[in-house]
């Protein structure tokens, strides 16, 4: 039999456990008279940053931000269409990631019933260091699994050898339609509601994968 042209696919997917927490939150007020809204938005404020800044003192949180206070107006409309009186909103936006995930579920705790305390989200990620390894071991995986599976169409053949040509991420090659290769999933979840008191929070495992298309000359 003269050589062959094998053109494969090969794919890995490997699961990770979190390592940071990033948590988003705001702390929030409004009402008619602006002076009193900043003051009473700043003074929530300031137990929440205190909280971030000793859990990065005690090496729970890596990092952390604070946007500037934000006001703006708005007159609303009452139900028989009129405009009412000005109402003005305060609002301070933080962010911090937290390594001690159960320093994360006690503070998630407590903080939720704070007046004008609003959590939005956590998101779960690696390290930097982490997803660089873990991707490139996946990417690696995935090229064995095209190899193996040419083998695997040679040996079906009756060719005892192939021989690599030409490797890619998926949708690379010339005539492929397939969707891109290296993908890396960090899993979202909403942090702990406030009637959630004492609830531990653990993300998902973050999904790492990768999808290469080879061709190999078998014969």
């Amino acid at each position: 039999m003269s050589e062959v042209m094998i053109t494969v696919r090969g794919e890995h997917e490997v699961r990770v456990a979190p390592e940071r927490a990033i948590v988003s939150l705001s702390v929030s007020w409004e009402g008619p008279d602006r002076a009193d809204v900043v003051e009473r938005t700043l003074a929530l404020a300031a137990p929440v940053r205190e909280g971030i800044q000793t859990r990065e003192e005690e090496g729970a949180v890596t990092t952390w931000s604070s946007k500037r206070l934000a006001v703006r107006s708005e007159r609303p409309w009452s139900g028989d269409g009129t405009r009412l009186a000005l109402v003005y909103h305060a609002a301070v936006d933080f962010t911090a990631t937290f390594v001690h995930f159960a320093e994360l579920s006690g503070w998630v705790a407590e903080i939720s019933s704070w007046d004008g305390v609003s959590l939005s989200a956590t998101d779960w990620t690696l390290t930097p260091e982490t997803r660089a390894r873990v991707e490139q071991e996946v990417a690696a995986e995935a090229v064995r699994t095209a190899l193996t599976r040419a083998g695997a169409y040679a040996a079906a053949l009756g060719l005892a050898r192939v021989v690599p040509v030409e490797i890619a991420d998926a949708g690379l090659l010339a005539d492929s339609t397939a969707t891109p290769g290296l993908q890396a999933k960090a899993m979202r979840a909403f942090a702990a509601p406030p009637e959630a008191v004492g609830v531990e929070l653990q993300g998902d495992d973050i999904a790492i994968a990768a999808t290469v298309e080879a061709r190999f000359l078998a014969g």
